[in-house]
């Protein structure tokens, strides 16, 4: 009877010490697992986390949009400074360009002047020469001229001579009336064939006393007398009145009218001391 009660006893306490069983074991489990004291605290903290993450992730956002403007800022800066680069590249170029034109234009004009310069100065050899001849042929006709002064050339009545300096015209007949003489004054065709021979061997022009001084005037000599037109014509600017007058001159036998400012050679006239012509 021991064993049997021992055995009741075994089988009684071993049913107590056992848990009591439920049909949904899951549910128990969680709703053990809800009722722990460590839940909240978790939560909290992995929304604490969230939040953070959340919060880092907008700022990183921010950062990149900050960050994406100032490249975009960055990129349209270093596009101007492209553009005005390239703008100054341009206009270096172009002053560049403009300079080798403008050392080109200069070189061609040094070459320009230094060939006008040579053949001014052929010119002023010819003259040279000229005015050396002109003296050698009036020393060669000097004995012509016996009853005129030395260098002065003699033709009927009158003594004649050929300047050796080109004037104007006022200045030339200065020059006439300090040697107690006048200008060229064509009387005869005699005169003016004789002039013509003695200014051929020259291309130079003569100043003779001729001039017009006022508008709807004749031409006139020195002494007042009026242009006989059956002597020579007048080529030129005939009518044609400049402020310092219109003038006549003879170069290769014929005569022309031009402004008396002009430079040209001279002829001045006196008449011949026949009383003493041996």
């Amino acid at each position: 009877m021991n064993l049997e009660m021992t055995s009741d006893d075994f089988k009684s306490k071993t049913m107590r010490d056992q848990p009591d069983q439920k049909p949904n074991g899951k549910k128990a489990k969680g709703l053990h697992f809800l009722s722990s004291q460590w839940w909240c605290p978790t939560a909290v903290t992995l929304g604490i986390l969230c939040l953070g993450l959340l919060v880092i992730l907008i700022i990183l956002t921010m950062q990149l949009l900050q960050v994406s403007d100032l490249l975009k800022q960055q990129q349209a800066n270093l596009t101007n400074q492209e553009i005005i680069l390239e703008g100054q590249i341009s206009a270096q170029q172009q002053a560049e360009q403009a300079s080798q034109e403008s050392e080109r234009e200069l070189k061609e004009t040094i070459e320009t002047l230094t060939q006008k310069l040579d053949e001014n100065s052929k010119k002023q050899m010819e003259l040279h020469q000229q005015t050396l001849n002109l003296q050698e042929a009036l020393r060669k006709a000097a004995n012509f001229s016996g009853p005129c002064p030395q260098d002065w050339l003699w033709h009927e009545e009158n003594c004649y001579l050929f300047s050796s300096g080109p004037f104007n015209w006022e200045k030339s007949q200065e020059n006439c009336l300090s040697l107690d003489a006048q200008m060229l004054k064509i009387n005869s065709t005699d005169d003016l064939e004789f002039i013509q021979q003695a200014s051929a061997h020259s291309n130079f022009p003569f100043w003779m006393g001729l001039s017009l001084r006022k508008p709807r005037s004749s031409w006139l000599w020195e002494d007042g007398s009026p242009l006989m037109p059956h002597l020579f014509r007048l080529q030129g600017p005939v009518s044609h009145i400049y402020p310092s007058g219109s003038c006549a001159y003879i170069q290769r036998g014929a005569v022309f009218a031009d402004n008396c400012i002009l430079t040209a050679f001279s002829i001045c006239q006196k008449k011949a001391n026949l009383l003493t012509a041996q």
